[in-house]
C-alpha cells in the first residue's frame, strides 16, 4: 500500500504555497503522490504546477479536477501539457462534483452526471492519443458545424495518462471500475469497502487503483481529542454537502446518526451536529490517536484492498509518523 498526501485547497485566507511546502516535506519523506483540489476557491491546475516545479519525484495529482468547469479538450491540453512539465508524473483526477457547484458556479446543467463523464473521459483519452477529434455525443458534440476537425499540435510524453474518477453512488464507481484506471474515495470506511462497494468494483481491470482519498490523520496521545478535530469536517459532509454523503454513512450502518446529523446541520446547529457524530465513524474512516494505535488501524487499510492510502494532515509530526509506519 503506497502513502500519499492529500493538500485540499487552500482554506479562506491562506496562501495555498503553504500546501506546496508541505507536498515538498513529503516527497522528502518518500511519500508517492500529493493531491491538489479545487471547489470555488484555489484551482488544481495552478497549484500542481507550482508544486511540479518544486519537486522531481512525487507524482501530482489532481483530486479532482472538476468536469463542468472545463470542455474535455482543454482537459486533456491541460493533461498533456502538466505531464511533459512533470516528465511523467501526472494523475488526472476527474468528477463531475455537484449540482450546487456544476449550476450555482460554473452555470453548467448538472444533468445526467454518468453519460457525461463517459463521454468526457473517452474524449480526453481521444486528445491524449493525437487523434483526429470527433465526438458528436448527448453531452458533447465536436466539431460543431462544417469546421474541420483538430488533433492535438502538442506530442504527450504519455499517450495514456493515469485517469482516476471520484464516485460514492454504486452506478458511479461501476462506471469507474470500468472506464478509469483508478477510484477516489473520499470517507472510506476500509472494513465496509468489500460490503459496500465489491459489487460495483466486480468489473474492474487488472491493476485497478483504489486511492483513498482525504483520510484524515493526526497523531495524539489524546484520542477524544483527536476524534472531536475530525468531527466538524464529517459533519459538513454528511449533513450540509447534500445527500451523497449522507447515504454514505448510512450504508456504513449509520443511518440514524446520519439523519440526526444533516437535521441539525441544515438548522445551522453545527456545534451540535458535530457534537452528533458518533465515534466509532470516526475510528472507521480516520486515523487518530498515538502512533501505536494507528500503526493497529493500518492493518484494516492494508487488507481492504486500498493500493494507496491518501491521507490529509496539516501537522508535519503526523506527516513524518505516517512515513514511519508506511515507508
Amino acid at each position: 500500500m503506497r502513502l500519499g498526501l492529500t493538500l485540499g485547497y487552500a482554506p479562506p485566507g491562506t496562501n495555498p504555497a503553504e500546501l506546496v511546502e508541505l507536498a515538498v516535506e513529503a516527497e522528502r519523506l518518500g511519500y508517492d503522490s500529493a493531491w491538489a483540489a479545487e471547489a470555488w476557491g484555489t484551482d488544481v491546475v495552478s497549484v500542481l504546477s507550482w508544486l511540479g516545479a518544486r519537486t522531481t519525484t512525487l507524482k501530482l495529482g489532481a483530486g479532482i479536477m472538476q468536469i463542468p468547469a472545463r470542455t474535455p479538450a482543454m482537459t486533456g491540453m491541460t493533461a498533456a501539457t502538466l505531464d511533459l512539465l512533470s516528465d511523467g508524473r501526472f494523475l488526472l483526477g476527474l468528477g463531475t462534483s455537484g449540482p450546487h457547484v456544476a449550476e450555482g458556479w460554473h452555470g453548467q446543467e448538472f444533468g445526467k452526471p454518468l453519460a457525461r463523464t463517459r463521454e468526457y473521459v473517452e474524449i480526453v483519452r481521444s486528445v491524449l492519443r493525437r487523434e483526429v477529434l470527433v465526438h458528436h455525443g448527448e453531452h458533447y458534440d465536436v466539431p460543431l458545424g462544417d469546421h474541420r476537425p483538430l488533433k492535438l499540435m502538442a506530442r504527450p510524453l504519455r499517450q495514456e495518462v493515469p485517469i482516476y474518477l471520484a464516485a460514492l453512488g454504486p452506478r458511479n464507481v461501476a462506471l469507474a471500475a470500468e472506464i478509469a484506471d483508478g477510484w477516489l474515495p473520499f470517507w472510506l470506511s476500509p472494513e465496509r469497502l468489500r460490503e459496500v462497494f465489491g459489487e460495483a468494483l466486480a468489473g474492474a481491470r487488472e491493476g485497478f487503483e483504489v486511492a483513498a482519498f482525504g483520510v484524515q490523520a493526526l497523531v495524539t496521545d489524546d484520542v477524544q481529542a483527536g476524534r472531536e478535530a475530525v468531527k466538524p469536517l464529517l459533519a459538513l459532509y454528511v449533513g450540509g454537502m447534500g445527500a451523497f454523503y449522507n447515504r454514505l454513512a448510512g450504508r456504513y450502518g449509520y443511518e440514524a446518526e446520519a439523519a440526526t446529523i444533516r437535521e441539525l446541520y441544515l438548522g445551522g446547529r453545527k456545534r451540535d451536529a458535530a457534537a452528533a457524530v458518533p465515534d466509532a465513524l470516526v475510528d472507521e474512516v480516520a486515523l487518530v490517536g498515538p502512533k501505536e494505535r494507528i500503526a493497529d488501524r493500518l492493518a484494516a487499510w492494508r487488507e481492504s484492498g486500498v493500493t494507496t492510502l491518501l491521507v490529509q494532515t496539516f501537522d508535519r509530526a503526523t506527516l513524518r509518523t505516517m512515513a514511519e509506519l508506511l515507508l
